[in-house]
């Protein structure tokens, strides 16, 4: 679940670059005065997220708005279905609305495409991660649409997980000596990854200790026989270019990851729009508080 105080700087800024000095448009051709009712409605199927975000985009905006709920994030929503119903000031709906769709649509676009490919991986023990090629600023939420759509997340950022790769080793002298200067320097609690591209650089892994070892871009002979070397001595994980066929050849082997940077870094948006419904004079005046 996410917390308001987490994304509200995401949202402000988006605000801040929308609207700038203001709302040009809808401050010409609105009463300030206009009391409205609108829709979020979904405009193809797909698996909702980022309904609350979307919600405090418009709140944020305008404390007097009111959003009522009318499906959960992680819900499977079909095409017309409505997904939020918002009431307030016209002139604060308008405003804030692109803003609350470019999320909304952003973070359900990632959510479907993780379920999709969730789904195809039903009945493996394999897991679904993401990784940290998300947009920046916004890693926050493109990692809970993940997790939506069923997926897990992988380390958040370069301080939750030691993940050693191709340069480190080249950095460190090799992959026994990041694993052992990794291991002085982190706690017990922290995992070491190491990524290899060739079966010598699994057995290095291996002898060298480390707990999670990714095998980057091999081609499915590699994997089954790294799976074979490791017998279970290490958590490993598959990545480079996963696409469906080859994450299921990989689950078939007994692999306990798979990482697709394609869940976040080149997703399809999910196409969701509004509509105002209804409008009337309000009795309050612009700006004054109920």
């Amino acid at each position: 679940m996410l917390q308001r105080f987490l994304v509200e700087d995401i949202i402000k800024r988006a605000l801040q670059e929308d609207l700038a000095w203001g709302d040009v448009t809808t401050e010409a051709t609105v009463d300030p005065d206009l009391l409205g009712t609108a829709y979020i409605y979904a405009k193809q199927e797909g698996v909702v997220a980022g309904l609350q975000v979307a919600a405090w985009t418009f709140q944020m905006l305008e404390p007097r708005v009111l959003v009522d709920f009318l499906c959960r994030d992680g819900e499977l929503v079909t095409y017309g279905q409505r997904l939020l119903k918002i009431e307030g000031p016209v002139r604060a709906i308008l405003s804030a609305e692109r803003v609350a769709l470019n999320l909304l649509q952003r973070m359900s676009g990632i959510a479907t495409q993780t379920r999709r490919l969730v789904e195809a991986l039903a009945g493996y023990k394999i897991k679904l991660v993401d990784t940290r090629k998300t947009t920046p600023g916004l890693r926050i939420l493109e990692k809970y649409a993940v997790r939506v759509g069923g997926g897990a997340n992988h380390r958040f950022g370069l301080a939750d997980c030691v993940l050693i790769k191709d340069n480190h080793i080249k950095a460190a002298g090799g992959i026994k000596a990041a694993v052992n200067k990794a291991r002085q320097r982190v706690g017990h609690t922290m995992k070491i990854e190491v990524e290899v591209e060739n079966l010598t650089q699994v057995q290095e892994a291996l002898q060298a200790g480390a707990d999670i070892i990714m095998l980057d871009n091999m081609n499915i002979n590699t994997i089954t026989e790294a799976v074979a070397l490791a017998k279970g001595k290490a958590i490993l994980e598959v990545s480079g270019g996963m696409d469906l066929e080859k994450a299921r050849q990989a689950a078939e082997l007994g692999v306990d990851l798979v990482s697709v940077g394609s869940l976040t870094h080149s997703v399809k948006a999910m196409d969701i729009s509004l509509d105002l419904f209804t409008s009337k004079i309000s009795t309050f005046t612009a700006g004054e508080e109920d």
